[in-house]
């Protein structure tokens, strides 16, 4: 969080040496995507998904790295994955990633569905309460 990456890898990687865990690949994988490393931070996830496949941020993770690739139509399995997760903290995310794919896709009424599907899950969502307004002025 304090942009020493380097040290952050190093410790994650001699944590998970210690007590693999999803969640410290996951965040592993979120330090390689800093770096603009997507394959690294990819396989990290795909490694987390490995041993709990009920933790929904890899999913989304790997989405979202995809989308960072440009590669939309790959990302929307994996964010469809993440939103019937049972084990998720933040169940909005992925909803609001596919948003972003379908407004590049230039689908606005999916995009405005899954932003909407956003703010159910967190009323207070700024990202998705921004698109929606923007897509509302831009359209109506």
């Amino acid at each position: 969080m304090n942009g020493e990456l380097e040290k952050a890898v190093e410790l994650y990687q001699k944590s998970i040496e210690i007590f693999p865990t999803a969640e410290a690949h996951t965040f592993l994988g979120w330090t390689y995507s800093f770096t603009g490393n997507y394959d690294r931070a990819i396989a990290e996830c795909r490694r987390a998904i490995e041993l709990d496949p009920d933790f929904g941020n890899p999913y989304n993770d790997i989405g979202a790295y995809l989308i960072e690739k440009g590669q939309l139509n790959e990302a929307i399995p994996w964010l469809e994955k993440a939103t019937c997760a049972r084990r998720y903290e933040n169940p909005e995310f992925p909803y609001c990633n596919l948003g972003r794919i379908w407004e590049l896709k230039h689908d606005i009424p999916r995009a405005l569905r899954a932003y909407q599907k956003a703010l159910e899950m967190k009323p207070s969502h700024p990202a998705a309460r921004a698109a929606i307004h923007r897509l509302k002025a831009r359209f109506n």
